[in-house]
């Protein structure tokens, strides 16, 4: 059995990464995160390139690809840190696709499909969500309490930016009062959001994946003592942590992706252990970046802690890893025969 992604899977994991290296590079990312604004040409490239509706189904405008190729882009974006509004506006379209009438779908996914009237997302209580990605620049949000979730017009409800450690993406709380134009979606959301969960968890292995390399190429090249200080077996058994996590991530990331376009019967599971596997592993191989860049990797001028910053408020999108732990348990303990049965 072949494991392997196909030839056009490959495709866009080389055309992402390229483009993304030229359009993304560290440099682009910094003074995106400085200025505090996205670039707006750049929004139009990932836009024409089809990216915006990558796993849109082609009736309403998009590519019509599975979860796996979204996958694929996605580790491919956080690889390259990229400041933009796709991450966002892509996880809305899998509620809305996900929950979401037929009518609602014909109403709302074009718009998010070409760039042209994009959404958001997030948890909420009571109508009030503390961080939503986006939320200044998004034609409509959607709110998920338990297990429904609701369509709101950003211009009825209240959008107040918040400053959070990520400047690489902008954020705000919202809060939908009684007035708000919200219209319910007419399924359950939780397909939507397992899938939105094997997003993130791309994206973090993205962010993994890159603070690793950073780290292994700058202890090659820094000595002391004359020796390379990769060669000191505190930084090589550190390094090698960083490779098993990031691995266990992109494994169980690419499993849950599979399973949400092949076995939706695993894919509560799968999401589960991405989710924790990937935010365990994009926190604590950025942090062991930044100490393994010595001195020099906690002062500004260094590119690490841009990944950090971003790994940590990924973890803490949607529902935590312990969450997610406690879930895997008791997905286990249900399916374990009882005593009696035995």
């Amino acid at each position: 059995m072949n494991f392997d992604f196909t030839d056009d899977q490959r495709e866009i994991q080389r055309t992402a990464r390229e483009f993304l290296a030229a359009r993304s590079a560290m440099p682009r990312v910094r003074a995106a995160a400085e200025a505090g604004a996205y670039d707006a040409m750049l929004w139009d490239e990932l836009v024409s390139l089809g990216w915006s509706g990558i796993a849109i189904d082609p009736e309403h405008g998009g590519q019509g690809l599975g979860v796996l190729e979204l996958a694929i882009l996605l580790e491919q974006l956080g690889y390259a840190l990229t400041p933009s509004r796709l991450f966002s506006n892509t996880v809305a379209g899998l509620l809305i696709e996900a929950a979401g009438s037929p009518a609602q779908a014909a109403r709302l996914l074009p718009g998010i499909a070409d760039g042209s009237a994009t959404a958001t997302f997030a948890l909420a209580r009571d109508g009030v969500a503390d961080l939503v990605p986006d939320a200044d620049s998004a034609a409509w949000i959607v709110l998920v309490e338990d297990d429904a979730a609701t369509v709101y017009d950003a211009g009825s409800v209240a959008i107040e930016p918040r400053a959070t450690i990520d400047p690489t993406r902008r954020y705000a709380q919202v809060v939908a009062g009684p007035a708000a134009l919200g219209e319910r979606l007419v399924d359950p959301v939780a397909p939507g959001l397992e899938r939105a969960e094997v997003a993130l968890s791309a994206e973090l292995t993205g962010i993994s994946q890159r603070a690793m390399e950073m780290t292994v190429a700058y202890v090659k090249d820094r000595r002391q003592f004359g020796t390379p200080v990769g060669a000191f077996q505190a930084v090589s058994h550190r390094c090698a942590q960083m490779l098993l996590e990031t691995e266990g991530a992109r494994s169980a990331t690419y499993f849950a992706a599979w399973a949400a376009d092949a076995d939706p019967d695993a894919l509560a599971r799968g999401a589960s252990l991405a989710k924790a596997a990937a935010a365990d592993a994009g926190r604590d191989a950025t942090a062991a970046a930044i100490q393994l860049h010595g001195g020099i990797g906690f002062t500004w001028e260094a590119d690490v802690h841009w990944l950090y910053k971003r790994a940590q408020l990924d973890a803490a999108l949607l529902r935590p890893a312990r969450w997610h732990r406690a879930r895997i348990a008791r997905l286990a303990a249900a399916e374990r025969p009882s005593a009696a049965a035995v």
